[in-house]
Parts: C-alpha cells; sequence; structure tokens
C-alpha cells in the first residue's frame, strides 16, 4: 500500500491574509490542483493535513475514498508537525508514502507513476530538475521512524542529507516539481 500525505496546514503568511489553497487557479482552488492530480496516480490513499482554516480547506475538497483527513492542532509551530501529524496517520500496512505539498498544483500523476516505479531497492525516491531536489518526495516505511525525529518549521531535507546512500535520483522534465505556489505574484500567470 502506498499513500501521499498532502500538507494543507500553513498559515499563507507571505499572502497578505489570503490562504493561497483556496485561491483560484484556471478557477479551481489551488488545492484541488494537487488532490486532482494525485488522486489520478496509482496511490492507494490520500491523507490530507489540516491546519489553518482547516474548515474553510476541507469544505472545497470533494469527498473521496481514497481521502482521509488529518488535523495537526500545532500548525504554528511549522511544517515538521504537519509531517508527523500526517505520518501517524498511516496503516500499519502501508509500505511507502509521498511527502507532498499542497501548493504544488502543477505535480502531474505521471510523475507520482513514475517515482514509484523507480523504488526498487532504495528508501527515498527524489524527483530532480536541472540538478535541484523537488517535491514529492516518496518515502520506504523504513524511514518513517528518522522522520517522526524531525521538528520546526522543516521539512525531511535533513533527512535527505543524512540518508544520500538510500536515495535514488530521478530526472523529471518538469520544472512542475519545484513550482509553488508562496506569494501573489505566483497567482499572476
Amino acid at each position: 500500500m502506498i499513500s501521499a500525505i498532502l500538507l494543507a496546514g500553513g498559515e499563507s503568511k507571505r499572502m497578505n491574509g489570503e490562504n493561497k489553497l483556496t485561491k483560484k487557479i484556471d478557477g479551481i482552488p489551488l488545492i484541488n490542483h494537487a488532490v486532482k492530480n494525485i488522486l489520478s496516480s496509482s496511490i492507494n490513499e490520500l491523507i490530507i493535513v489540516l491546519g489553518y482554516q482547516k474548515d474553510d480547506i476541507k469544505k472545497i475538497i470533494k469527498k473521496n475514498d481514497k481521502i482521509r483527513f488529518a488535523f495537526n492542532k500545532n500548525f504554528k509551530t511549522g511544517m515538521a508537525s504537519s509531517i508527523i501529524t500526517g505520518l501517524k496517520k498511516l496503516p500499519k500496512k502501508n509500505k511507502a508514502f509521498f511527502i507532498s505539498l499542497g501548493d504544488m498544483p502543477y505535480i502531474k500523476s505521471e510523475i507520482y507513476n513514475l517515482l514509484i516505479n523507480s523504488m526498487n531497492n532504495k528508501d527515498i525516491v527524489v524527483p530532480i530538475y536541472n540538478g535541484t531536489q523537488g517535491h514529492p518526495v516518496l518515502f520506504d516505511n523504513s524511514v518513517k521512524k528518522e522522520i517522526m525525529s524531525i521538528h520546526g518549521d522543516v521539512g525531511a531535507k535533513k533527512i535527505l542529507s543524512l540518508n544520500k546512500s538510500r536515495i535514488k535520483e530521478i530526472e523529471i522534465d518538469s520544472i512542475s516539481i519545484n513550482k509553488d505556489f508562496n506569494t501573489k505574484d505566483n497567482f499572476n500567470l
């Protein structure tokens, strides 16, 4: 079983009061682009970690049997607490999981599937675009305990730097793996 943990609990601090996940791109809320692309991949389950304005986010996401929600009551402490909240919701039979970001709308399902199909004998699969690591990152369940030790407003980059020999890098011909939406200027397409 492969799950995706979608982080959607941040406060959108660089958006001057707007929640970036509810802001529309092509008439669709930003978060729904990410949700649609993940659900179109071969993952078995999507855990959406909510925090800031959780009710507003939850009500714009269409119901789907593959979706489960988790609430990070400590969302103000940063990204690590949202990752840990999602990890705690993983089912026991899970064998691998993505950590995905809700503000990255253009990562297509094909990229998720390519990473899944590339896992083979490595514990971590990282997409690369022009020499730069991107998202989402796929982790074998054996890395879960180590990720549970992170804290603060950081993702799993520290885990990647400590486990270079366990990483398989996959070159992706799409800037989507590095394109997030954090400021109002990002929405001026």
